[in-house]
């Protein structure tokens, strides 16, 4: 992929990876527009010369007007990163927990399946583009204190799989990006392993110029997430990984 000369929409990108991302593109010579919720950092990136909309990705009609709108401003938009997401903790034990996997399923899997269906006619009449879906190491290996949004994200990887083979011969390239946990967003509070950001995004960009660019961006630190079935390490991780049910409220170690 040619980073230096793509109008990029990124839609989630008003925080985090996604907000570090489209300062990348940016940098590499792209014109950048960003989606997201927050007027605070809506207006701090329109202050950095972004382009900014602000979006629900929960709600149809919000993100009708948002691709009407880009579209009017960027009718040459060649490339949409979908990466609006929740995380949230849930007891399965405590029937209370329908809400937060509500939430997340409709922000992280609808919500992609909304912005995926908005721009799919643009790309494909032009015949030249890219689609990034944003999934998870916790796609491939659970974390069982957020099941829905390991399940989503999940989700998120074979409906872009599934999209891949549809738009094939369309001249619309999807390429899925699969972080591992990144130092940001308070990850860097509970995870000691999680991958500096600056670092992360530095890894994405070279992967994302490779030719062919990769249909999963995969950096170093996600490979044991990603490959942990075919390694015959996924039962072991596992359950290292559920001795976190102790984060949940009235949960022990």
């Amino acid at each position: 992929m040619d980073l230096s000369n793509r109008t990029v929409l990124i839609v989630g990108g008003t925080s985090g990876i996604g907000r570090e991302l489209a300062r990348r593109f940016a940098a590499a010579g792209s014109t950048v527009a960003v989606g997201g919720r927050s007027p605070e950092a809506l207006s701090e990136l329109a202050g950095e010369g972004f382009g900014t909309f602000s979006i629900d990705v929960t709600d149809g009609a919000s993100v009708a007007s948002v691709r009407d709108a880009v579209l009017a401003r960027y009718p040459e938009l060649d490339t949409v990163v979908t990466m609006s997401g929740v995380m949230l903790l849930e007891d399965l034990r405590d029937p209370e927990h329908f809400g937060a996997a509500q939430a997340t399923i409709d922000t992280n899997l609808l919500g992609t399946i909304r912005v995926i269906d908005a721009f799919t006619p643009h790309l494909v009449r032009r015949g030249a583009g890219t689609f990034i879906t944003v999934t998870s190491g916790i796609a491939f290996l659970p974390f069982p204190p957020m099941p829905s949004y390991a399940a989503s994200k999940a989700a998120v990887h074979a409906y872009t799989e599934a999209l891949r083979a549809q738009l094939d011969g369309t001249g619309v390239g999807v390429v899925e990006l699969v972080p591992p946990a990144v130092a940001t967003a308070g990850q860097e509070k509970v995870n000691p392993h999680a991958l500096p950001l600056d670092d992360f995004a530095t890894e994405v960009m070279h992967l994302l110029s490779a030719n062919p660019t990769p249909h999963e961006i995969l950096v170093k630190g996600v490979l044991m997430h990603r490959w942990a079935e075919r390694d015959g390490t996924y039962d072991d991780l596992v359950a290292q990984r559920s001795k976190a049910l102790a984060m949940l409220p009235g949960r022990e170690g």
